[in-house]
């Protein structure tokens, strides 16, 4: 087995286990050759068979070979896993993981080797190793290997802790830098804040300057307004003050054209003579009035 690179302990492993493998596929064999026998035993009683009868005791048979070889098929692939069940219990305990290439199962050439392994030393080693039988596989004991694992456990401790110091070291880098973005997001928030104040208060500043604008502006224009206003009003006051000059004369000199009137002379006289009647009628009155 030096082609296989195994030491003398797993070499020997492997002759138990292949010693387990061939003593199960001879009693498979065993039981297909029992099938076979039987047939003969209890269909081949007769000398002619027509061919319906051959096909059905072919049939019968390749059920029944099928059903065996493929129950030792299973078989075979649960004892695999049951024997890898132990490696890999054994290698975890020492904190180990093995891995294993499917490919490899179908490479020819150590098909081939361990055929021949099978043929030559197996025989030979066959009795040298009977004692070499155990129900177990037996845990690694030599002090080398427990050494070895010993200082790689504690290396792989060491670098363990040191992951852990660095992740701390490391989480804490990432808070620092959490808060840091958080302030600067603050940060940022103000000033986007006062930037929008200080755009509010130029736009204020802007409208109160268009206002003052406009009302420097109205004020020109008031006051030139106000002063054609007064003019206007100087002007309208001495038109009126003419009219009511000219208006006064014309009344007067209607009125003494109007009194210069023989109209206005008659009815100046009714109105004599009627003013004459209403106070003789007032002394009538009077008499007649009773005294109080």
């Amino acid at each position: 087995m030096a082609e296989f690179g195994f030491n003398e302990h797993h070499q020997n492993e492997v002759i138990n286990y292949m010693r387990f493998a061939r003593s199960k596929r001879v009693l498979r064999l065993k039981t297909i050759d029992s099938c076979f026998e039987e047939l003969k035993d209890s269909r081949l009683v007769d000398e002619t068979f027509t061919v319906d009868e051959v096909r059905e005791m072919l049939d019968g048979l390749q059920a029944v070979v099928r059903g065996e070889v493929e129950m030792e098929l299973i078989n075979t692939a649960h004892t695999n896993v049951l024997l890898l069940r132990q490696l890999f219990s054994q290698a975890e305990k020492f904190y180990l993981r093995l891995q294993s290439d499917i490919s490899e199962l179908e490479n020819r050439e150590l098909l081939e080797q361990v055929a021949e392994f099978e043929k030559t030393d197996f025989k030979s080693t066959d009795k040298i190793n009977q004692e070499i039988s155990k129900p177990k596989l037996a845990p690694l004991n030599e002090g080398g290997v427990s050494e070895l694992l010993n200082k790689e456990i504690a290396r792989l401790q060491e670098e363990n802790n040191k992951l852990k110091a660095r992740l701390r070291s490391i989480e804490s880098q990432a808070m620092s830098a959490l808060d840091e973005k958080t302030r600067a997001e603050r940060a940022l928030k103000d000033l986007q804040k006062v930037q929008g104040e200080q755009q509010e208060i130029n736009s204020l500043e802007d409208t109160v300057a268009s206002l003052k604008d406009d009302y420097e502006r109205s004020l020109s224009a008031n006051a030139a307004s106000q002063k054609d206003l007064q003019e206007n009003l100087v002007s309208a006051r001495h038109e009126l003050l003419r009219v009511q000059e000219q208006l006064s004369l014309a009344e007067k000199e209607l009125d003494k054209k109007f009194q210069q009137t023989a109209a206005y002379r008659n009815m100046k006289e009714i109105l004599t003579k009627k003013n004459e009647q209403i106070k003789e009628i007032r002394k009538r009155l009077q008499r007649y009035e009773p005294s109080e």
